[in-house]
């Protein structure tokens, strides 16, 4: 009778100890899937061509699934407002997209080591001669994509010309920063808050049109990867941070940013930064 017992306590551990090691990345490995979101409007990170989402984040992703043999991609593209949402519901796994490390998103979701720089700064048009500095835009127009790290730095900046006895500035936002480029270019914004990594691929084939105000207007900020915020996504969080680590470590990081950017960046990849912003 004893016997009986110890031998079901000790089946009834390894059940809950079996159940306890099973996460996300096991169920991933099981199901043979991972389901990803991302937003494909996001030059040169992550875009549409020829109905195919391409760029720097899906070649980094790519390099580093290559860990999951036989695990295949099934990839939502969607407006940026719905990413996190739709992580938070359990509609994809895991995010492959540009998210800037927010002390607000890391309060909520689990970053990975960054991707890139996310810093903002200003794009304006190229014949605009009269905006020379990020102080310029006080008492003018100027635009950035709802819900994102960037129009956050702009309200931070429009607030302190303000309290530093400024004409106040009049923010529009939009669903997508294309939206934005195309108003800049119509003569119905002064100018676009986005990244400095973004902006300098925008200036670069399109030089003819804009162009990029000199200085940062927040502070040093990284693009990263998002999982969710719990001890069953812990492991999968894990396995992206290690393999863009791995990527910066072989060079293939830097590679990358190169074909992309044409230019690279110092990202911290040993450990996930605190925020400012």
């Amino acid at each position: 009778m004893l016997l009986r017992r110890v031998i079901a306590g000790l089946f009834a551990l390894m059940v809950a100890g079996a159940a306890h090691s099973a996460d996300l990345l096991d169920t991933i490995k099981s199901k043979k899937e991972i389901v990803i979101g991302t937003e494909a409007q996001f030059t040169p990170f992550e875009y549409l061509q020829d109905g195919k989402i391409v760029g720097y984040g899906p070649d980094l992703m790519r390099y580093i699934l290559a860990d999951l043999p036989g695990v295949t991609v099934k990839q939502f593209d969607l407006p940026f407002q719905g990413i996190l949402p739709g992580l938070a519901t359990k509609r994809f796994d895991f995010v492959v997209t540009s998210v800037t490390m927010t002390k607000d998103r890391a309060a909520k979701f689990a970053f990975t080591v960054p991707i890139a720089d996310a810093t903002t700064a200003l794009v304006k048009l190229k014949r605009d001669n009269g905006l020379t500095e990020p102080a310029g835009i006080a008492g003018k127009t100027v635009g950035s994509q709802a819900g994102s790290a960037q129009l956050k730095a702009l309200q931070d900046y429009a607030a302190k010309l303000k309290a530093d006895g400024k004409p106040a500035v009049t923010i529009r936002e939009y669903v997508s920063f294309d939206e934005a480029y195309a108003d800049l270019a119509a003569g119905r914004l002064d100018a676009v808050a986005q990244s400095l990594s973004n902006l300098s691929t925008l200036v670069k084939t399109r030089g003819d049109v804009y162009a990029v105000v000199d200085g940062p207007i927040g502070p040093k900020t990284y693009f990263g990867w998002v999982g969710r915020k719990d001890a069953d996504s812990a492991a999968l969080v894990k396995f992206f941070s290690d393999g863009i680590a791995r990527a910066e470590k072989s060079g293939e990081l830097k590679a990358l940013q190169m074909k992309w950017f044409g230019f690279t960046m110092d990202v911290p990849t040993d450990h996930v930064p605190a925020p400012e912003l």
